[in-house]
């Protein structure tokens, strides 16, 4: 996904060092050129060869190295992206004062295009005021900011800010900064994900097997090209995506009011939650032994949420439903597409091996009034990649 793209990963002299390492490897994983720069002071706590194994390429360390007189320089310019990882209060102090005295500082004062920061240090040192000063310095002449986190840090226990954000968040911003820029920039993206859970008693409930990763790799992916995304998640073991914000319901009625709430200003609305059809037409107060025998149990059908949205949807908001079928279900795709005014069905396949819910791959049929297009058996972010590249289309 970041094939083509140039990034600088600048790692300076802190305990959380380490953790560049995992960085420069999802960098590089996701297609991006990767060149490591390193402090001296971070070249004590990892080794310049551990990089180069991760990256391909043989980290930059010094001013002085034959043939990289003009490097600060090549690579200010050239990069498509810097990121500082972690950036240490001395670092970012050098960096507002505009000094230039190793390769990283140099590279930054000549840097005139975005830089990505993740500060890291002692929490005291964090809520110093002259290392506060300098945040805001830097960030008025443009650098963004990926943390710091709170949580243990290398002398202890802190609920206080300090510690680098994870590697993940960082490679997520990273990701959004190098992607944004198309139709789905700036637009406001609701998408659903994972199941409902309508209760028989306070123990039981009716549910289906529903694992939400293929909303949640929607959420992801569309926050990594510039949306502004709300996911509303049923009930998951999913970490939230990075970035996204997050609502989570319970019921199918639940579902129904938050998205009422949210379609108004939706540019886009991705509707990959798989809601409970039926709900017990009552529900006990208290558990039913199951001493006490057999149990009729009486359903009645819950709201069609889709459906529902007819009437609230802004004009122009690009709408996409999903179906679980098995079989040949283009057919009932379509008449989906037609009964919900939908753009798009994204038909799943419950009966093949490898796709359908509780799995991390998918094999999905788009279905949209121009054709469809079926997708071979790929990782649900992938999937999802497809699927917003065909609704940018529409957009």
């Amino acid at each position: 996904m970041l094939s083509g793209r140039h990034v600088v990963l600048g790692v300076s002299g802190g305990i959380a060092s380490y953790k560049a390492c995992i960085l420069a490897r999802r960098l590089a994983e996701a297609g991006a050129d990767v060149q490591v720069v390193l402090t001296a002071a971070a070249a004590e706590f990892v080794g310049p060869v551990t990089f180069e194994a991760l990256t391909g390429k043989r980290p930059l360390t010094s001013l002085w190295e034959p043939g990289s007189a003009l490097a600060h320089v090549d690579l200010a310019r050239d990069a498509d992206l810097v990121i500082l990882a972690p950036a240490t209060a001395h670092l970012l102090a050098r960096a507002a004062q505009g000094l230039a005295d190793d390769l990283l500082t140099a590279l930054l004062l000549a840097r005139s295009g975005p830089v990505l920061c993740a500060p890291a240090m002692n929490d005291r040192m964090f809520a110093h005021p002259a290392t506060q000063e300098n945040l805001r310095l830097l960030a008025r002449r443009g650098w963004r900011f990926v943390g710091p986190a709170t949580g243990p840090l290398a002398e202890g226990e802190s609920d206080q800010p300090g510690r680098m954000s994870e590697p993940e968040e960082i490679f997520a911003w990273a990701e959004r900064q190098l992607r944004s820029g198309g139709q789905l920039t700036g637009r406001r993206v609701v998408v659903t994900a994972g199941p409902t859970r309508e209760a028989l008693d306070p123990v039981r409930v009716l549910t289906n097997r529903s694992s939400g990763r293929m909303g949640y790799a929607l959420a992801a992916a569309a926050f990594s090209r510039g949306a502004d995304v709300l996911l509303i998640s049923g009930p998951t073991q999913l970490p939230p995506p990075y970035g996204v914000e997050t609502r989570r319901i319970e019921t199918t009625r639940d579902l129904e009011r938050a998205v009422a709430a949210a379609v108004r200003e939706a540019h886009v609305l991705m509707m990959a939650a798989a809601p409970a059809d039926f709900a017990p037409a009552r529900r006990h107060a208290a558990k039913r032994p199951r001493a006490d025998g057999a149990h009729t149990l009486t359903l009645e059908a819950t709201p069609d949420v889709l459906a529902g949205t007819r009437s609230r949807r802004r004009k122009g908001c690009v709408c996409v439903g999903f179906a679980l079928e098995t079989g040949d279900g283009i057919h009932r795709a379509r008449e989906k597409l037609e009964a919900k005014a939908l753009h798009m069905v994204v038909l799943n396949h419950a009966d093949q091996a490898g796709a359908g819910p509780e799995v991390e791959t998918n094999r999905a049929t788009l279905v949209t009034r121009e054709g469809t297009e079926a997708l071979p058996l790929l990782p649900k972010r992938e999937v999802a990649e497809r699927i917003w590249n065909t609704v940018e289309s529409l957009l």
